[in-house]
């Protein structure tokens, strides 16, 4: 049996983006949510959140996403981690990109507020299923 989703770590440039993901997997899905605004900080963070799933951007002007997803993977502690994209570039060979680089889902945006924390458990679910 895996473990319950608890912890969700946000990584986006855009603070309305993080505000509303936030306030959207809190109080919807019940989730303790940290966010980032800056690649380069979360990665300097994340370990200590230990997170049980993140949330990615895929373009920040700092570090793209898949940089960041790379540096992520790098790290021990987060390697069983599930990591999905939030992207408005969801074309299918953009998607077969972003999982052959080790995302394990990804979230079109603009999102729907309503679904978002449902689709990060169905992202969430999907993940240990492949890994049972």
């Amino acid at each position: 049996m895996s473990k319950k989703l608890r912890r969700i770590t946000c990584i986006d440039d855009d603070d309305d983006i993080l505000r509303v993901a936030q306030l959207c997997l809190e109080h919807m899905g019940g989730y303790d949510v940290t966010c980032f605004d800056s690649p380069r900080e979360a990665l300097e963070r994340v370990v200590c959140e230990r997170p049980d799933f993140i949330l990615l951007d895929v373009m920040m002007p700092e570090m793209d996403g898949l940089r960041t997803l790379d540096c992520l993977r790098a790290q021990v502690k987060l390697y069983e981690v599930p990591i999905a994209f939030m992207s408005a570039r969801v074309r299918p060979e953009e998607i077969a990109d972003y999982q052959a680089r080790g995302a394990n889902g990804v979230i079109a945006k603009p999102f729907d507020p309503a679904r978002l924390s449902e689709q990060v458990s169905t992202i969430w679910s999907d993940f240990h299923i492949d890994r049972a």
